[in-house]
């Protein structure tokens, strides 16, 4: 008998376009293998997702800068085709964000947490995350908004350099403007020439003290907050390889216990009332040795799979099971479990792992996925090159989904590395 209620089925909902997104591919195999009818609302041009034999249907996404009214409509669409509630699964910050401002529009087609209205936006939107810790005292890098250009090179003599130069609302940069969500500069002109892409940006630019990376200094936490607030499934994790090294995604990632990780992530959701799956990224100081919070992401974060326990919960299972009315199990943590993403760490995916391991994109009951990614990652690395030396790429012709038409493959973008 499965764990979960297999009459439900999930809709996994993800707006950013980036093929290698591996936490959609994992919210599929982790739901599809309990038996739950999976559907993914994602772009399906070349994604390696809709390969995976736990994927029942693919479903074109909403257009790139579309309107709450669209998305809407899309997942409306969806639910038509489904007839029945579906638990519904963000999987990135866009996504998260307009579920929260539809959650009247959208019932009772999907079963969502009672989150408090404009909540995921609030934490997702980094200017507001400086105010939250603030107010909740949680350590946050100091972090100051400059009104004009004339106000930066204040502003960087106050942090020092380098400092880091983040935008707002980074799931509003448009695709194709080469505006990174977050960027290290080094001088007064660099960050004027950002500020002066404000309003292409859609949000506002912010400058934030620099805390150096180092060894065992990069930690993430996923949990479920259920409906009384209590943190169920997941964990805290140390990030031991990042791609781009020191301030990208989590390309090795390791279950690691930290009651001080732990403490500031159940404090901070306890406050705010937070409820549903969250991923907070942190980085301890090496100068005072605390842990300074530097994102919210109100979803799971695309390495949530690290924190399966021994009863195979994890935060979207949780998700599931809640919003179902079924009892979350209580399992053990598996600490010094470790996650790697094969495309960003090959050599980590052959090294031996006494304490088990997950790969991203590989799995025994899933091949297809795996063998997709490789193919389309060599493309990409080999236009990439191309790029560099100056010589025209030539076209690639398009390989057919299962499901729903092709469009034209998406060139790789910052968002890439947005979900930890």
């Amino acid at each position: 008998m499965s764990l979960l209620d297999t009459r439900v089925p999930a809709v996994v909902l993800r707006i950013d376009r980036n093929p290698f997104h591996h936490g959609t591919l994992g919210a599929a195999r982790s739901l599809g293998r309990a038996g739950v009818e999976v559907h993914v609302v994602a772009d399906s041009a070349g994604s390696p997702v809709g390969a995976s034999r736990y994927v029942r249907q693919m479903h074109p996404p909403p257009l790139p800068g579309a309107s709450p009214d669209d998305i809407l409509a899309v997942l409306r669409h969806v639910a038509d085709r489904i007839a029945r509630p579906a638990v519904l699964v963000p999987m990135d910050d866009a996504s998260a964000i307009a579920v929260g401002r539809m959650r009247d529009g959208l019932a009772p087609s999907y079963l969502l947490p009672a989150m408090p209205g404009g909540l995921a936006e609030r934490v997702a939107d980094k200017a507001e995350l400086a105010a939250v810790c603030a107010s909740t005292g949680v350590p946050h890098p100091t972090t100051l908004v400059p009104d004009s250009p004339a106000e930066i090179a204040d502003v960087m003599r106050r942090l020092g350099l380098p400092v880091v130069a983040k935008w707002s609302r980074p799931w509003l940069l448009p695709v194709g403007s080469g505006l990174r969500s977050t960027s290290l500069v080094r001088s007064v002109q660099q960050a004027r020439e950002l500020f002066l892409r404000s309003e292409e940006a859609g949000s506002r630019l912010l400058l934030q003290a620099y805390l150096p990376p180092g060894p065992d200094r990069d930690w993430f936490f996923h949990g479920y907050s259920d409906p009384s607030g209590t943190v169920r499934a997941g964990g805290p994790g140390r990030k031991q390889l990042a791609w781009p090294r020191g301030a990208g995604l989590t390309a090795v990632g390791c279950w690691t216990p930290n009651a001080e990780v732990q403490a500031l992530a159940e404090r901070l959701t306890d406050e705010l009332g937070y409820r549903g799956i969250f991923d907070l990224d942190f980085r301890r100081c090496g100068t005072t040795g605390r842990y300074h919070l530097l994102d919210f992401n109100p979803r799971a974060g695309a390495q949530f799979r690290l924190f399966e326990d021994s009863a195979g919960l994890d935060v979207v299972r949780a998700l599931h099971l809640d919003l179902t009315g079924r009892p979350l199990p209580d399992g053990v943590p598996k600490t010094g479990r470790t996650f790697v993403v094969e495309n960003y760490a090959p050599l980590a995916a052959l090294r031996a792992a006494p304490g088990g391991r997950e790969l991203a994109w590989y799995a025994a009951d899933d091949r297809s996925p795996g063998r997709a990614m490789w193919a389309l990652w060599c493309r990409h690395v080999s236009r990439r090159l191309r790029e560099r030396l100056g010589t025209p790429a030539a076209p690639v012709a398009a390989q057919t989904p299962r499901t729903i038409p092709r469009a034209a493959s998406p060139s790789l973008t910052d968002n890439e590395k947005a979900s930890s």
